[in-house]
């Protein structure tokens, strides 16, 4: 008796597993080319800053068309590959996004936007 009681155990057990790994959860953010892009701009020799922007800023098109959310961090490197190329109404812009999206950025956001200020 105890044998079988086991090995239903081990079966309902094996089935309710099973079923759960059929189910995957949804991502918390849009993560597109985000990370393979900071990896390019850390390692230096990868794509120009435009083309760089440019993926980025496809994939924030993406993340739109889904109703997704960006990581954070998203629009603060963003910014920063637009302060290589000089725009820096986009810089503000996307730093300011940033700060908006989140909120625990605000400092170091903040300090950053008065360095561009000057």
């Amino acid at each position: 008796m105890t044998i079988r009681r086991l090995t239903l155990s081990a079966l309902l057990l094996a089935a309710g597993l099973s079923g759960c790994a059929g189910q995957q959860a949804k991502p918390l953010y849009h993560w597109g080319v985000y990370q393979p892009q900071v990896y390019e701009y850390f390692k230096g020799d990868g794509a120009s800053h435009e083309a760089q922007i440019a993926a980025l800023e496809a994939d924030v098109q993406q993340a739109r068309a889904k109703d997704e959310p960006l990581p954070p961090g998203y629009h603060a490197h963003l910014g920063l590959l637009y302060s290589h190329t000089g725009k820096l109404d986009q810089v503000k812009q996307e730093f300011t996004t940033e700060k908006t999206l989140y909120p625990e950025s605000s400092a170091f956001m903040d300090f950053l936007l008065r360095n561009f200020k000057n």
